[in-house]
């Protein structure tokens, strides 16, 4: 008899929606299980070995390539939102005085913030990249969040949590590291946006099995709502439909494919703009 795949985060049965390939590393398919009551999707299943998929010069996070367009394209687009990051970080903490990024790669976003004279920590688990991150922000960057024991203002994940095994437990973790009026900011890619439902299993953040997990704005509304936290704001990522619809032409069509990308970037953020479907969401959330 056939076990069926239950959500560990909102114990639902789940349903098969599609079968999406790794495009990056491995070239393995891996399922997409759909949670109807929360409206996420599930990667199922989880390698063992799943750090073995992070080994790729391609994984442009933990990586300072800038030789073809589309690298520096990202990097661009990458150093260009740390203002906006910032802006958003001041409008909801005007107070703010210190922050931690988890899951700070290489740390430029943290070393951004440090010329805006913040106190600032950053978490890394990967190896390479924290050796980075240290280069450029003091030394303030850690392997795990169990090193730490102050409490901040604010803390960031930027395209983090969909990578994260336990959610829930580094949830309770990071809420601990809060300071009261503390907010949290992530940013996640939203599988409900036009870009995503246009590539469908093409879609390039779905990043398999990189990501786990493939939140909506209704999954992220429930998922905090177990730990007592509340949306307080959501914004766009503007840049990222242009970049994922780039990917996505590649993996769909086996070429860049500007102008297509380009134009379904475009359309995906003119949609957005009624339904608030953005390709990739930033989420302020506060204790209740």
């Amino acid at each position: 008899m056939i076990q069926p795949v239950v959500s560990p985060l909102s114990g639902q049965v789940l349903s098969k929606m599609m079968t999406v390939k790794d495009h990056l590393v491995s070239g393995q398919y891996f399922d997409l299980y759909h949670d109807a009551l929360w409206n996420m999707l599930l990667t199922c299943p989880v390698p063992k070995n799943l750090e073995n998929y992070y080994k790729s010069t391609a994984y442009k996070p933990h990586h300072h390539q800038n030789t073809s367009l589309t690298d520096r394209l990202y990097n661009l687009i990458r150093k260009r939102s740390y203002a906006y990051k910032y802006r958003l970080l001041r409008q909801y903490h005007p107070k703010m005085q210190s922050v931690l990024d988890y899951g700070t790669a290489t740390g430029e976003f943290l070393a951004y913030l440090l010329k805006k004279t913040l106190t600032v920590s950053g978490v890394e688990p990967n190896k390479n990249a924290r050796k980075l991150a240290n280069e450029i922000t003091n030394n303030n960057v850690k392997v795990s969040i169990d090193e730490l024991t102050d409490k901040y203002d604010a803390i960031t994940l930027w395209h983090v949590l969909e990578h994260v095994p336990d959610v829930d437990d580094l949830i309770h973790k990071l809420k601990a590291r809060l300071n009261n009026a503390g907010i949290l900011m992530i940013a996640v890619p939203n599988f409900t946006s036009y870009d995503a439902q246009y590539y469908a299993a093409h879609w390039a953040a779905y990043d398999v099995p990189r990501h786990l997990w493939h939140f909506s704005p209704l999954a992220i509304q429930k998922l905090f709502e177990k730990h007592q936290m509340k949306v307080v704001g959501q914004k766009p990522l503007y840049f990222d439909s242009f970049y994922v619809s780039l990917l996505s032409e590649q993996y769909k069509t086996g070429k860049k494919n500007w102008f297509k990308a380009f134009f379904t970037g475009m359309k995906s953020n003119w949609k957005a703009r009624k339904t608030g479907d953005y390709s990739s969401l930033i989420y302020i959330l506060q204790s209740e």
